[in-house]
């Protein structure tokens, strides 16, 4: 009887316990510098893209 008794207390006082996690995310800033190249091949992508998806915008 005894240790029916402890084991209820047991799992009691673990169910009375709730794990909390906390996560803390920092931002993230990106510096990036374009190039007149890297820009142009962007532009061109973009209006590809654009023509092939008109309903896009």
């Amino acid at each position: 009887m005894r240790r029916l008794l402890l084991g209820a207390l047991a799992l009691a006082s673990l169910g009375a316990c709730t794990p909390t996690v906390r996560v803390e995310v920092a931002p993230i800033t990106i510096y990036a510098k374009l190039d007149a190249n890297v820009r142009l091949q962007l532009d061109e992508d973009v209006k590809a893209l654009i023509s092939k998806n008109p309903n896009l915008f």
